[in-house]
């Protein structure tokens, strides 16, 4: 299935962003834009990417701002000119499509606790709870201020089931049963919010939006899964729908959302 994300070509390396292990970069693409480059070949490869895309469609979903979204095509003569040889390792371990997330110009990342409407802090809230994202503290919101308006970023820490995904898929039971800690988040004084606001953020989900929002995934990041028992290896349509699954079976139960009884 082809990816709907537009494609841009990779013009330059601008500069690397040493704030996180993962050392994305800052790139120039050939429809003059600028946008921050999340590599394939880096720390945890390209279900990071996966995860990236899946939930920015979810955040757009709800209503929340999030940076619009590019496969970014990066060729190998890219790292001939790169001096650091950090760098110049990501570059040609990431030939190729790589994510690329709008650059946000003059936004600034926010530091600790962020004053918000109790109903957008609850909707992140909930959104985090609802993928299981775990990065997003006090001590590393991964929000940004642009204009005034807050906007969600980073969210490949999500989805974290998928990191299991050895032989065949796991039991999507058991996400929808995980519990989520709301304990350091950036936003936890909203998780009663978030319970109040629960089928208002929730009505805009159901097994066709993940569809949808899966079929925006390309191809060459959902790379092929072993299948139990020797089967055949899960390709990128089985691993959409196995994805569909997991997210409809959490849509469905409410253990995760913080202050709910199991």
């Amino acid at each position: 299935m082809p990816t709907v994300l537009p494609s841009v070509q990779v013009t330059r390396y601008v500069t690397p962003l040493r704030e996180g292990g993962s050392l994305p970069g800052v790139v120039e693409g050939d429809d003059l834009g600028t946008y921050v480059c999340k590599f394939r070949g880096a720390g945890q490869g390209a279900k990071v990417l996966v995860a990236e895309v899946i939930v920015s469609g979810l955040a757009t979903r709800l209503g929340l701002r999030t940076p619009r979204l590019v496969v970014l095509d990066l060729d190998p003569e890219l790292a001939r000119y790169e001096a650091d040889e950090e760098v110049q390792d990501l570059l040609n371990a990431s030939v190729g499509p790589n994510l690329g997330i709008d650059f946000l110009p003059g936004s600034f990342g926010v530091d600790g606790q962020v004053a918000t409407a109790d109903d957008e802090g609850a909707k992140v809230l909930w959104l985090d709870a609802f993928t299981a994202n775990v990065d997003r503290s006090w001590r590393n919101p991964n929000l940004l201020l642009w204009h005034g308006d807050l906007w969600v970023i980073d969210h490949g820490a999500s989805l974290y089931f998928h990191h299991g995904w050895q032989a065949g898929v796991n039991d999507p039971a058991r996400f929808a049963a995980q519990a989520w800690d709301a304990a350091g988040h950036v936003f936890e004084s909203c998780a009663r919010r978030a319970r109040e606001l629960d089928d208002e953020i929730a009505a805009p989900l159901d097994r066709t939006a993940f569809a949808e929002v899966l079929a925006t995934v390309p191809d060459v990041w959902l790379e092929p899964v072993p299948g139990a028992d020797g089967a055949e290896a899960l390709g990128p349509d089985a691993l959409r729908a196995a994805y569909v699954d997991f997210l409809t079976a959490r849509l469905g139960t409410r253990q995760w959302l913080p202050g709910v009884a199991p």
